[in-house]
């Protein structure tokens, strides 16, 4: 998937809540139809964040494992 990242978001030793925290708060500083992309070296964050995002409304394009203990989430601002 080729998907143009407008920010990037580096929670690596963040854990939860404050990783969905700070993408809620960098997300509310975008506009509508950017793409943010967060890392996180936290699996319960790569669960939870996704999963809080998308309770808030935001569109989460995707959750990839791309390191030995990293994640990539791409989430998408819907409002």
């Amino acid at each position: 998937m080729d998907v143009k990242v407008d920010r990037e978001l580096d929670l690596r030793g963040e854990v939860c809540p404050f990783t969905f925290v700070k993408s809620k708060l960098e997300l509310e500083e975008m506009e509508e139809g950017q793409v943010l992309r967060v890392l996180l070296d936290y699996e319960p964050s790569a669960e939870n964040v996704p999963k809080s995002m998308r309770e808030e409304g935001q569109e989460v394009l995707s959750v990839r494992r791309i390191g030995d203990n990293l994640w990539e989430v791409l989430i998408r601002k819907k409002r």
